[in-house]
């Protein structure tokens, strides 16, 4: 099947427009609308809370009604993750491989997905599927070289890379074609989340965006 996705949803342009996004994998959020407060004020609007994360659709739900940055579902591998995500108010998905029913879902809610991806015949699939943007994941695999790589058969494909990425590398990942990249535990230390500590992960993450120019 070929799926029709939004690719061009506030959700994405803010993502293009701040060169990344955030994963969180936490034992436990307190506060998640802190959480996305302090990374959306040191330049990282979006956010992405992942299936691996106790209660993850209760703290979708609290940033949703917050109001605060823009607030995405990831690891997401089912049809029933996909839809309690939506109506929790996640406005984008981020999936860690090919999953044709979670890209039906994205299409008929008109929800932007970043479908995960590595090989070439996997971007291929993933853009068949209606895929807004493609994670190359894990993106540490190979390193930036490996997206000039693929840039050259997909020129038009926006490619993020996941997993693996920091201050020290993120900006060569642009360099090299990523249209944006995905900041984990560089910006947002599991523990520092399970913490509360959101000075500390407001730091990070402007050190983060620093690094990007």
């Amino acid at each position: 099947m070929t799926a029709v996705v939004d690719t061009d949803s506030p959700a994405l342009r803010a993502i293009l427009a701040d060169r990344a996004l955030t994963v969180v994998r936490a034992p436990e959020i307190p506060d998640p609308a802190a959480l996305a407060g302090a990374l959306a004020g040191a330049g990282i609007r979006a956010v992405e809370l992942t299936f691996t994360t106790p209660g993850v659709v209760d703290a979708i739900r609290a940033i949703a009604d917050a109001g605060v940055g823009i607030i995405g579902a990831g690891t997401v591998l089912t049809r029933g993750q996909a839809e309690s995500a939506i109506e929790a108010g996640a406005r984008f998905l981020v999936t860690p491989g090919l999953t044709e029913e979670v890209a039906e879902v994205a299409a008929r809610r008109e929800i932007p997905v970043v479908m995960g991806a590595f090989t070439p015949s996997e971007v291929m699939r993933a853009m068949e599927l209606g895929a807004a943007a493609v994670k190359i994941f894990p993106a540490r695999a190979l390193g930036p070289g490996y997206l000039k790589d693929l840039r050259g058969p997909f020129p038009d494909v926006r490619l993020i890379p996941s997993g693996g990425v920091n201050a020290g590398n993120a900006a060569d990942f642009l360099a090299h074609g990523a249209v944006a990249v995905t900041a984990g535990t560089d910006v947002v230390p599991p523990a520092a989340v399970a913490a509360g500590e959101w000075a500390e992960i407001a730091s990070r993450a402007a050190a983060f965006v620093r690094a990007l120019n």
